[in-house]
């Protein structure tokens, strides 16, 4: 594929496909060529060319909404390294299974990524392996306190109201039990099998997983019915904004009284543009990034929509590109 085609904007039908698997990451063809007015023949052909070159990908989410909007255990990282260790740092952290998210700046020597970890521990990437690092020149992080908005919650706004109901899933079933764990779920063995087999390929058929799994195809569909009735399988739709027509992404680091956090949180949450928005730890309490169409669109945001929420001061850095989107793609099997 050459660069240009790579970089091309897709589409209107395959934005309106790849915002239909945001909505319902399974979706059969028939489902979604009743929704969109399309035959069930195209649609299964332009899914299959979709994923076929890897332009989108439906995995499940590296990064799942925990229990009342808490955290987990994530902290925001903000790298700065010496002018051509760029890469170097880029390679090493990508490598790393705790680290699912990497951004790039135009500043050329800034990173942005996300690192698992247990809330409140001195992690050893923190405190010991990346201050030593002579490459890396400042190191700045923020435990996420509250969740308002995950990538995998955002939207492509190209569909009707009408068609975007239609996708929705049902209210996930109220638990019956409470649970320890931190997203307010226990899973056994089966389940996370499951989970395991669909995290590069949220699509994998009830017959592939079974294959994959050693269980019986009956007993995965009833499994997979059961997680999808309970609102816990979380996908996430992985494609290059750019390819949406949404070049320009955008991270955002946001002063705000006590007073106003939750309010301006909710509010960037509800932000068409917005697909992400946290609490956080240090001077900048809320972090939030965006994709726009062009920085006119940016400046818009800044300027107009931002107003009025109490915000007192706002750090705007420009992604130059995404280095990582966890997981990685499935391998085929030998």
């Amino acid at each position: 594929m050459t660069r240009a085609s790579a970089d091309s904007v897709l589409s209107e039908m395959d934005q309106r496909l790849v915002a239909a698997l945001q909505w319902d990451g399974r979706v059969t063809a028939e489902r979604a060529s009743h929704v969109l007015g399309l035959s069930p023949a195209t649609v299964r052909r332009r899914l299959q060319a979709l994923g076929a070159d890897g332009t989108v990908r439906v995995v499940i989410s590296p990064v799942a909404r925990p229990r009342n909007g808490g955290s987990a255990g994530a902290l925001f990282l903000r790298i700065r390294v010496l002018r051509g260790k760029l890469d170097t740092i880029v390679a090493a952290l990508a490598a790393r299974e705790d680290i699912p998210f990497i951004d790039v700046t135009t500043s050329g020597d800034e990173i942005f990524a996300v690192a698992r970890t247990e809330p409140g521990s001195r992690d050893p990437l923190i405190f010991r392996q990346l201050p030593s690092t002579q490459a890396v020149t400042s190191l700045e992080t923020a435990t996420i306190l509250h969740v308002f908005r995950l990538t995998s919650e955002w939207r492509h706004q190209v569909l009707t109201v009408t068609e975007r109901a239609a996708l929705s899933p049902a209210e996930p079933a109220p638990e019956t039990t409470a649970s320890p764990g931190p997203y307010g779920v226990d899973t056994d063995a089966l389940e996370q099998a499951l989970i395991d087999a669909l995290t590069p390929d949220a699509r994998l058929t009830a017959a592939a997983l079974a294959a994959r799994t050693g269980h019986p195809e009956s007993t995965v569909r009833r499994r997979l019915a059961q997680l999808t009735t309970q609102g816990r399988l979380i996908t996430q739709v992985l494609v290059e904004p750019r390819r949406l027509g949404l070049p320009i992404e955008a991270k955002l680091l946001l002063h705000v009284p006590p007073d106003h956090l939750a309010t301006a949180g909710k509010a960037l949450a509800d932000h068409p543009s917005v697909h992400g928005a946290f609490a956080t730890s240090g001077p900048s309490n809320l972090h939030a990034a965006a994709y726009f169409p062009d920085l006119t669109a940016l400046y818009g945001f800044l300027s107009e929509d931002l107003t009025g929420l109490g915000i007192t001061h706002i750090e705007t850095a420009i992604v130059s590109h995404a280095a990582k989107r966890t997981p990685a793609p499935l391998q085929p099997r030998r």
